[in-house]
């Protein structure tokens, strides 16, 4: 699809809501500003990347989402909350869209966000990631002001059948730390500073934006694509 199309199919669309207006920003591929593929280099993307296992939805879903998150950001959680049940049921479960997580945690005002990436990402290492991202959102308020996090970590790989052995090889190794960091400085490279922060065909769109914002955005994308 070429980008003047892009551009107009895939919407600069702002919606009301709550008072507020939510704008869509669409790119055109000359334009100044984050690409997903710029962000999320090869190097992560394959291999020691885990892309796989932090990637929801079918391959050849026709739409990706690019979501940029911190596990121990407020917002983030009210999207994981909020919408993205109904996102996964509508698009997601349907074959229209695949999302995958970006790791960008905000070390200076969430101190313990960067040891929760860590920690997802071993259990990426299991194929656990999902249900490790899904208890680090429901435990947010718990695990968020533990001087050293490190033990309730364990105590959730438990829960998500992680093997301890394993987990602890991978903490020890510092390789998924790598990855993070890796991620963490690409994604500020790109301009992105806030979480969080989603890149959509080309598009961004910022915040926990309610349900009724991403609709006309993913349905004017797919409907593009279908032509």
């Amino acid at each position: 699809m070429s980008a003047p199309k892009a551009l107009m199919l895939a919407m600069a669309a702002a919606i009301a809501g709550a008072g507020s207006a939510y704008m869509f920003m669409s790119r055109t591929s000359g334009e100044a500003g984050p690409e997903p593929m710029a962000i999320l280099a090869p190097s992560n993307l394959q291999g020691d990347g885990y892309i796989g296992a932090r990637t929801r939805g079918a391959a050849d879903a026709p739409v990706t989402i690019y979501e940029v998150s911190d596990f121990q950001c407020p917002f983030c959680k009210m999207f994981v909350d909020s919408t993205l049940p109904a996102l996964e049921a509508e698009y997601v479960e349907t074959g229209k869209v695949q999302i995958v997580f970006v790791n960008f945690p905000l070390a200076q005002i969430h101190p313990n966000s960067p040891a929760a990436h860590e920690f997802a990402m071993c259990a990426a290492k299991q194929d656990k990631f999902w249900p490790v991202h899904d208890l680090l959102f429901r435990h947010q308020e718990t695990w968020e002001g533990i001087d050293d996090p490190g033990d309730y970590f364990r105590e959730l790989g438990d829960s998500a059948g992680l093997s301890s052995a394993d987990l602890e090889a991978c903490f020890s190794s510092g390789e998924v730390r790598s990855i993070v960091q890796s991620e963490t400085q690409a994604v500020l490279r790109s301009g992105i500073n806030s979480t969080p922060t989603f890149m959509i065909e080309g598009g961004l769109l910022p915040g926990a934006q309610p349900i009724e914002v991403w609709r006309p955005i993913l349905d004017s994308l797919l409907a593009a694509k279908r032509n």
